[in-house]
């Protein structure tokens, strides 16, 4: 892990740019990016280890914690730009080692592109062989670039000059450079922290490996470049670090172990991305977000080598390495890896403040404070580097994102989402239980007794449009029997009431109780469902058919009553093919009193609010004895509306016979509401004769009893 990580930050940037770096941003401000560069990657760093020691790290690296924790939106987009960054950095590394060949070995006429072509063949066809033979590889690799190192500081050692250390303090900014556009060029040099990540899968113990490899790189290489930028300053004036990209060659006291640590450099960070970038594509592709990527899913051999996602990696560094140079592609590179590393921290942060139970990674040295400074710091560099590329990145990510939801992805693995909601759901219901509801705030949270759903459709459909929304619905079933006896019954239930939900695509809930006797289990349904200060407060429930079963509704009403529930009965005569078509007609509001009027009243208007039910009218209606007060009864009716701000059509009926004239008056209406009160014990039967001949032959009646806790004025 460690060497990975080390030979890919130690790399083309600081035997080729860092001395333009120096020359042009001065020692003060070189220090000053490799510290913040140190900082956004050390921080990176510790989300990185605390993310992968809480969790079996596989193939993917960065793109695998990252979907893994922000879901497979986030992952999805991250994955397609982590893998460009990568596959674009082999064509980086690539160029720097055309270049430092060429500038080496000067007899020689061959142009860069010539070069670079023919080492992306070779760095390919060494990736193509194996994994485990490349890295084998780079510990002969690192040797070099010990040595050229070592031959730098001794031959800086020697050149050094106090007098120029001081001339180079302060920036000498030339050709339209600036703090900023250094900072963008030298910042990939220290991306090699998801070097070792990127090899995760490959790794014996990746929770051990990573964060160790990882932080110690991280402070070796952070020592090494502020030592390299103090002694290129006291080693040559800024002229010279600016025009010679050579440098370093020129002041280490062996210039040949320079050229051979270019070399290694280069070719080392070339081999490690363009490892990396294929199995971030193939864990990409395995999760199936992309149709059209399931072909790099596929491995070769024991050790699963993503080939095909290798071929495709050499031909976009080719394309690259064809119509860019080493100046275009590093900022092209700082922004993809500051938006890696940016959602990673973010990944991290989410994990902890969301306390679920499940994060409990290993590595202790990682709090939510410094994965939030990390995020935010690499969200203003990115702005800071060059704002207008910063929000195209950001606009990008948005709609990959946005596009990924569109299809609805389905995710194999949990992910944080579900923790960060029931955090937030959590943290709104304590509030909720604190603070009283106010009646301007009321919502219909309705638990419909509609058995297995498939046996009254239309009592969900109706309690899905009262409360879509707007409210809470929930569909109850209880089921008759001993416990002992019905489990698996309940359970298959539960699954059928869940899939009647999916099936028709209702907002609501499912709620399955065994009891010995039905009256047992509504009660249980009614006293128990919901949690805290979100359980029902209104019971909606069949009308029955059979005046036989009136005495047993009528108790089963009185007892939802006392447990101080509103009541929606629900009596429809007639029996539609399909229960989402609403009939068509006027939604009739028998107005009697402000206790049962208030909620009929909100649920009528509830109804016309949904796509079904838009542009009906709604009548607000009622009784009267005398002909001279209905002027003043409509007035009263249309003062009641413009007061609850809902429209109705305010309608008096001069009657001596009510029962008479609400059904011939309600005949063609689409719905009809009005209000009555549970019965008395002893009198279930005669309230329920005396309900059925109010509605008489209206096909569709809902009957309310309120308990009177919201008001249309509020």
């Amino acid at each position: 892990m460690f060497t990975p990580c080390v030979l890919t930050i130690l790399g083309v940037i600081m035997f080729l740019r860092f001395g333009f770096v120096v020359g042009q941003a001065g020692l003060l401000y070189a220090l000053l990016i490799v510290a913040v560069s140190k900082v956004i990657t050390g921080l990176t760093s510790l989300s990185l280890s605390a993310i992968a020691t809480n969790t079996r790290v596989k193939g993917g690296g960065a793109y695998f914690l990252i979907s893994r924790s922000l879901g497979v939106e986030f992952g999805g987009a991250i994955g397609l730009v982590f893998f460009l960054a990568q596959a674009i950095s082999v064509a980086m590394y690539v160029i720097g080692f055309a270049e430092a060949f060429v500038g080496s070995i000067p007899t020689v006429d061959v142009s860069m592109t010539t070069v670079a072509t023919i080492t992306n063949i070779g760095v390919f066809v060494c990736v193509l062989i194996g994994a485990g033979w490349t890295i084998k590889l780079q510990y002969f690799i690192l040797a070099v670039l010990a040595a050229a190192i070592v031959s730098f500081v001794v031959g800086s050692g020697q050149a050094f000059d106090v007098t120029t250390l001081q001339a180079n303090l302060k920036p000498d900014f030339s050709g339209g450079e600036s703090l900023f556009t250094m900072f963008a060029l030298f910042f990939p040099a220290v991306t090699g922290i998801m070097a070792g990540a990127n090899m995760s899968g490959d790794l014996r113990d990746p929770a051990r490996s990573l964060p160790r490899g990882t932080l110690a790189a991280v402070f070796v290489t952070a020592v090494i470049y502020l030592s390299m930028a103090v002694l290129m300053a006291g080693a040559r004036p800024s002229a010279q670090l600016k025009e010679n990209s050579l440098i370093a060659a020129e002041i280490a006291s062996w210039p040949l172990l320079i050229t051979a640590g270019v070399f290694a450099a280069t070719l080392s960070s070339a081999l490690g991305s363009m490892m990396g970038a294929p199995r971030i594509l193939q864990a990409f592709a395995r999760d199936n977000v992309f149709g059209w990527l399931q072909p790099f899913s596929s491995g070769s051999g024991k050790s699963n080598e993503p080939r095909r996602a290798v071929c495709l990696t050499f031909v976009i560094s080719q394309v690259c390495i064809l119509s860019a140079d080493l100046n275009t592609i590093a900022p092209l590179i700082t922004m993809f890896f500051m938006i890696t590393y940016g959602l990673l921290n973010l990944a991290t942060f989410y994990e902890a403040i969301t306390k679920n139970p499940s994060y409990r990674p290993r590595f202790r040295y990682c709090h939510w404070t410094t994965s939030l400074a990390g995020a935010l710091g690499c969200l203003v560099v990115m702005f800071l580097v060059d704002w207008r590329w910063a929000l195209l990145s950001m606009v990008a990510m948005a709609l990959l994102h946005r596009y990924i939801s569109r299809k609805e992805v389905e995710a194999r693995w949990g992910d944080l989402q579900s923790g960060l909601l029931f955090e937030r759901t959590r943290r709104n219901l304590l509030r909720l239980e604190e603070e009283l509801y106010h009646p301007k705030n009321w919502r219909p949270i309705i638990l419909a007794l509609s058995g297995a759903g498939w046996d009254r459709p239309r009592l969900a459909v109706y309690g899905h449009w009262f409360t879509s929304g707007h409210g809470i619905l929930t569909l109850g079933q209880v089921i008759q029997g001993e416990i002992e006896d019905r489990l698996e019954r309940r359970t298959a239930q539960a699954r059928i009431l869940h899939d009647f939900i999916r099936t028709e695509e209702l907002e609501a809930f499912p709620a399955v109780v065994v009891a010995p006797y039905l009256a047992d289990g509504i009660e249980s349904l009614v006293q128990c469902q919901g949690l805290g200060a979100l359980r029902s407060n209104t019971v909606m429930i069949g009308w029955p058919t059979e005046p036989k079963r009136a005495e047993a509704f009528g108790a089963t009403l009185r007892t939802i009553a006392s447990l101080q529930r509103s009541i929606i009965a629900v009596r429809f005569k007639d029996d539609p093919d399909d229960p989402w078509i609403a009939p068509t007609g006027t939604i009739d509001v028998w107005w009697r009193g402000r206790q049962n009027g208030n909620l009929m009243l909100l649920l009528a208007h509830l109804l016309t609010k949904t796509t079904e039910w838009r542009n009906r009218t709604i009548r607000l209606m009622r009784i009267i004895e005398n002909e001279a007060g209905a002027a003043e009864v409509e007035s009263h009716l249309r003062e009641l509306a413009d007061e609850a701000r809902i429209i109705a059509k305010p309608v008096a009926i001069v009657s001596s016979d009510a029962m008479h004239d609400i059904r011939h008056t309600s005949r063609h209406a689409a719905l009809v509401l009005m209000g009555f009160e549970a019965p008395e014990e002893g009198d279930e039967q005669a309230f329920y004769e005396r309900m059925e001949q109010w509605a008489g032959d209206l096909p569709r009646v809902v009957f309310i009893d309120s308990i009177g806790e919201m008001s249309l004025e509020s």
